[in-house]
């Protein structure tokens, strides 16, 4: 099951969630993206989003306002759906329109392979190789990984800090797109949130915080998260 968090309040662009993207709702441009890989419902807080959803045929549920993140808000709307403890849940971000269906295939697969594995905790995302120059900016986020291809952190910082000021060409930008079993996605939103994930502002933290491990997987992707007007305007000048 893919579940698209779509809050309508956003400090940095309101409403953005419904701003047109080609002659569609940003979120339901999204939830088009990705319809052919799985079941698609939108997890949202707005009935003007439920009612726009349900004009496109796609499922749309009502969750709380009071959420801390976008997996807080999956994790309700997986449970209203009842899904069982080893269905896959992929957390797609509403703010992107133009995700490749070959990165949230990337993640599922490997949510599959740790389900297989029957490991304790199995929580999944993706990262894909950045300029430095993009790296400078801190709402593309960096992460950092250990030999297994697990995360060690994630940060708006650009890391790692070369202390001889090497000159890194390349960083691992993370990509906002989430993979969990149902059990492990429930053992996530069980947890307080951590210190550093309100510092930050990157929910992720909140497992790495508490001991659990995210694996990653390396995509390519052009995609990137609206965050703000002119995210959405270089986006449109990109793909349009």
């Amino acid at each position: 099951m893919i579940i698209i968090p779509a809050r309508v309040e956003s400090s940095r662009f309101a409403n953005k969630v419904l701003a047109d993207v080609l002659g569609l709702p940003m979120v339901i441009r999204t939830a088009k993206q990705v319809m052919d890989l799985d079941d698609v419902a939108i997890a949202t807080d707005s009935q003007d989003v439920i009612d726009i959803a349900t004009s496109y045929g796609i499922k749309a549920l009502m969750t709380s306002n009071k959420h801390q993140s976008g997996t807080d808000r999956v994790n309700e709307c997986a449970n209203i759906l009842g899904l069982s403890d080893n269905e896959i849940v992929i957390n797609v971000q509403a703010d992107e329109p133009f995700i490749e269906k070959d990165v949230v295939a990337s993640v599922i697969e490997k949510v599959k392979f740790g389900i297989n594995q029957n490991q304790d905790f199995t929580m999944v995302s993706c990262f894909k190789l950045i300029s430095s120059e993009l790296a400078d900016d801190p709402n593309h986020v960096k992460v950092v990984l250990d030999t297994n291809q697990n995360a060690i952190y994630f940060s708006r910082s650009k890391m790692p800090y070369h202390r001889d000021h090497y000159t890194q060409t390349s960083y691992n930008g993370h990509l906002g797109i989430y993979g969990f079993s149902k059990k492990s996605l429930n053992t996530f939103c069980s947890l307080e949130v951590a210190q550093l994930e309100s510092i930050e502002k990157l929910e992720q933290l909140r497992a790495i915080y508490n001991g659990l491990k995210i694996g990653m997987v390396q995509v390519e992707s052009k995609s990137f998260g609206i965050d703000t007007k002119e995210d959405l305007e270089n986006a449109l000048r990109i793909f349009g």
